[in-house]
Order: structure tokens, then sequence, then C-alpha cells
């Protein structure tokens, strides 16, 4: 809601007194500073009045646990902090505090040249010393950020830090797109804890933190930047049906909303469709089930799933469009992999659904429903297993819902959709499929996904065991490329090469279904600026552009 400050000015009572003797004695000095007394108020109280203090409240998801760049926060934007780079609305790379920057011949080396204009909120100059101590203690608290290939970090004078890389790492650029820089001296083991241990200095600071409840921000005076438009943002950490109501009631500009309420109207508010890579498909184990585990003990692999056909059945016999409609009200649209619409993504990706050729590749592999159950069968063995999501995930629940059903009409499949615990999860997502979602705007999800060196890990991203000379091939290539744009061609190979490839096409290791719609309920006259595709998570994508949103006048 937009807010007008008017500073109300008043004489004081004695300079009033003394306007009113000097008009009766014709003491002109008096009655000419009682004059100036009252144009100045009149100035002061006409200019005041002219200035707008604009405010959004919004009704947000959680604030986490820590607002600590070092820790992991704000990798997907953060208006609180400053990046040497960072991804625009046109989902491109610019320069941030960097000025410039270059990478050596042996793409091992690189050197960043930044601001010197530069202050924290704490008034602290921010210099070359501060990357470096920030990107260093990233690496040493080893926590989501990956800085495993960053060999040092190191301040060469106040406007110049080099990195050194084990070997090269196009996406590297990415990292550094993705952390926040935070002041050496006033770093603790606190820091991002309380509202005045979180000092950065992006477009906003925080202003005050009760956690659990709400945290607000305030326009950064200090900012190197153009100024914010938005002074202050309200943060009210809500469930889905608070924030559903406090809209409703005309307390909120914004509320983060899901597919099964957006279809329904709130006066004076519209529904805002973001689109995203935020995906949500099946993990597909590819390999057999030869009584072998992980080195934790975890069951490795799957009879039925192991069968590329299948896979690809799963890919092609699924009408994406249906699973749009029946689980998630036409809020979402087709996956066709990892990065669809990113500038390394390969169009060629996109599959059509036929779910003749799904049934031709079934009965290629020799699954064929011989007792007439609508079931089919090979060696004895029904094409059936279970279909894990998230307990609790209701929209994981419905697409999964919608996946089985349709497997089972088109194909003859026999899916059983189980939700688990995050536990159960890890014991068996390396022999069983899941319905899994993930969405970055850096390619490294790429290679963490699909390269051999991942295979089985326990961080989620490569339980199907997926390995391929070929597809490793293509993914070190793009790894070593010396530039971002040099790398786009060896990545979207990884995916189709015109014969073989991580896509539903070749090798089929996921089976892309959707791609989640961010969806938001935002005041009428409220402009969120131009948003980048999201990544994967619906709250700090949204404001990592609040710099730039306005009020319609």
């Amino acid at each position: 809601m937009k807010k007008r400050i008017k500073v109300l000015t008043a004489l004081l009572c004695t300079a009033a007194l003394l306007a009113g003797c000097g008009g009766a004695s014709g003491d002109s000095g008096t009655e000419s500073a009682a004059e100036d007394t009252q144009k100045k108020a009149d100035s002061e109280g006409t200019e005041a009045e002219s200035e707008e203090v604009s405010e959004v409240t919004i009704g947000f998801s959680s604030e986490g646990d820590s607002f600590d760049p070092c820790t992991g926060f704000g990798y997907t934007g953060s208006p609180l902090y400053s990046n040497l780079v960072k991804v625009n609305g046109d989902d491109q790379l610019e320069n941030d505090l960097a000025t410039e920057y270059k990478v050596s011949e042996d793409a091992l080396t690189w050197t960043f040249q930044i601001r010197d204009d530069v202050k924290f909120t704490n008034g602290d100059p921010l210099k070359a010393s501060d990357v470096a101590f920030t990107f260093n203690t990233a690496k040493e608290k080893a926590t989501y950020m990956d800085l495993t290939m960053m060999e040092s970090c190191k301040a060469l004078n106040d406007t110049t830090v080099e990195f050194k890389l084990t070997k090269p790492c196009v996406t590297f650029i990415y990292t550094i797109a993705q952390m926040g820089i935070v002041p050496e001296n006033a770093y603790s083991d606190q820091f991002g804890l309380e509202t005045d241990q979180i000092i950065g200095s992006g477009p906003y600071k925080m202003a005050q933190w009760d956690k659990g409840q709400q945290f607000i921000l305030e326009a950064n005076k200090d900012y190197y930047g153009e100024q914010p438009k938005i002074k202050k943002a309200i943060f009210l950490i809500q469930e889905e049906d608070a924030r559903f109501v406090s809209a409703k009631a005309g307390d909120l500009d914004i509320a983060l909303t899901s597919a099964t309420l957006a279809t329904t109207e709130i006066e004076g508010m519209h529904v805002e469709e973001v689109e995203s890579v935020d995906n949500r498909g099946i993990t597909l184990p590819t390999v057999p089930d030869e009584r072998k585990t992980t080195e934790d003990g975890y069951k490795i692999g799957n009879n039925i799933t192991c069968d590329v056909n299948v896979r690809k059945a799963l890919s092609y016999g699924i009408d994406r469009e249906q699973i749009i409609d029946e689980a998630l009200n036409g809020f979402a649209k087709p996956a066709y992999s990892e990065c669809d619409g990113l500038p390394w993504w390969n169009e060629e990706n996109v599959i059509e659904t036929d779910v003749d050729y799904a049934n031709e590749l079934l009965e290629k592999s020799g699954w064929k429903d011989t007792d007439g159950d609508g079931i089919r069968e090979k060696d004895g063995e029904k094409l059936a297993f279970n279909l894990m999501y998230f307990a609790g995930d209701s929209m994981r629940q419905a697409v999964a819902m919608s996946v089985a059903n349709q497997a089972k009409e088109n194909m003859g499949f026999d899916i059983t959709v189980e939700g688990v615990s995050a536990d159960d999860t890890v014991v068996r997502m390396f022999s069983e499929p899941m319905i899994m979602g993930w969405g970055s705007d850096s390619p490294m999800t790429s290679y963490m996904l699909y390269h051999s060196s991942n295979a089985g890990k326990t961080d989620f991203y490569n339980p199907e065991f997926y390995t391929s000379e070929k597809t490793d091939e293509y993914l070190d290539k793009a790894m070593n490329s010396l530039s971002i744009e040099d790398s786009y061609e060896w990545w979207q190979k990884a995916q189709w090469d015109g014969e073989t490839g991580t896509s539903m096409k070749g090798e089929a290791p996921w089976a892309y279904y959707v791609n989640m719609t961010h969806l938001y309920y935002v005041r009428d006259g409220l402009d969120i600026g131009k948003q980048r595709i999201h990544a994967h998570g619906q709250a700090w994508p949204l404001i990592a552009n609040l710099a730039e949103w306005t009020w319609a006048e």
C-alpha cells in the first residue's frame, strides 16, 4: 500500500506573538524575522508533504535460520548484500561490485577489479579484502556453497581480488554471482543471527527481525546504486492459509500463494505468474538390482527402470498438459530438462506426447499384458513400482497421482504413490523412483545431476546412478571452457547430440514433467519489476530485485 508521510510544521507560540507585536509597534526588523520563520516553515512543510515514502507488506513463507551468506543465505539473490556480479531480469550476468574481470588462459586464475565507492551499512568501506574474507570463510564453513574448486582467494590491493582454482570451472562465475559479500571486521560466529549482526552493502538493510514472526528491510541511503523507490518492506512470516486470509483482509500487498488457491479472486489484487525452472519430474534408477549397496548400506538399482525403454515410455507416454490441468489448476508449464529456457538449454529437448510410441518402446523390451489384467509384465515380473514423494507436499502428491493414473491408463503401468519422510527418501532413492524437484540459474546443476563423479551421493543430485562416458566428455569440455558463452555448446550436447544424451530422447535418467509457475497475489498498482526465471524456491527469488519495484502514480 502506498503511504505518504506528511511533516506538520508549526511556528513556535513565541514567534507568533513576536509577529503580532511587531505589527502593532512598527518594528519592521522583528516583523521580517517572523515572516522569514513563517515562510521557512511553510516551505519545509510543503517540501516534506511532497516527499513520498513507499512501503510494501509481504506475506512470506520463512526467513530461514540465518542471514549469513557464508552459510548459504541469498544464493538466489538478496537485496541485503552486494555481489561481484549478478543475474539480471534477462537472465544475463552483469557487473555489480565488479567493474571488470578477466580469466587466465589456463582458466585457473580469475581477477576482479571492484568499485571503490561502496560502504557497508555499518559505515565501513568495502574492500577487496572483504571479498577474499567472504569466499575463504564460506569455503571453510563448507555449507551450501560449493567452493571445492577454489584453491585460494586473496586481495592484491584494495580494489583487486584474485581467485586461484584447482581445475577449470566455467560455472565459477555463477558461484560468484551467488555469494553476497560480508565485512571482515564485523564478522563473527553470531553474524546473520541478530538484527545488528546483519551487515551488507546492498540496496536495503535489516531494520528489525522478530524471529519466526516478521522482518523489516529499509532502503540503504548509502547504497552506491540507484536508490530504491520502495523505502520499507515488511515481511510477515505466515503459513499459506494465513497469507491468503491476510491478503483478503487487505493487510498484504503481496502474498506467496499456490496453484490450489490462486484461482480465487481477491478484490484489489491480481495474480502474478512468474516463469521458473523449478521443475518436477521422476528420478529413474538406471542400473539393475544386483544386490549392491551404497557406502551407507542403501540398496542400489531397480530391475524395471534400468530399462531405457521404460524410462523413455514414462517420458513420452505422459501428457504434461493433463498434469498441469489436473494437479496444478493450469499454473505450470511443460518441462523437458533441468534448464528449460536458460542460455545453455538445448531446444531439441522438447518432445511431444506420443502414447503409441511409448507403447512401442515397451513392446520392444518385451513388456506385454499377457493375462489381460491391464498391467504389463515380463518374465513373470509386473511393470510396477512405488513412486515416492515428500510426505506433506500436496503439489508433488498431485503430480505423482496424475502420472500414475496416466501411466496405467495409457501404457499398462502399476504405480503406487507413496508419501515418505526425508529420512526414508535417502534410504530408498537409489533403488526407487521419486518425484523430485530442481531448478537453478547455474549450469553447475547440470554437471551435478549427470556427471559420473557425482553418481550415488546422498546430495539428491544423481541417485539414479546415471553414468556415461560421452556425457562426461561433454560436461568436462563445458567446465574447461574459457568463457560461459563458449561452454553453451557443450552443455547442450550433453543434453542431446543427435544420438544420445541426458534428455528424454536419450538415456532419460529423469522424466521431466512440469516447471512450476511461481504465484503471488499482488496489490493492483504495484510493479514487481522484470523477474528473472526463478530458481527452485518461491520466496527469495521474488525479492532479489526488490530495489526495482515501484508503485504506480
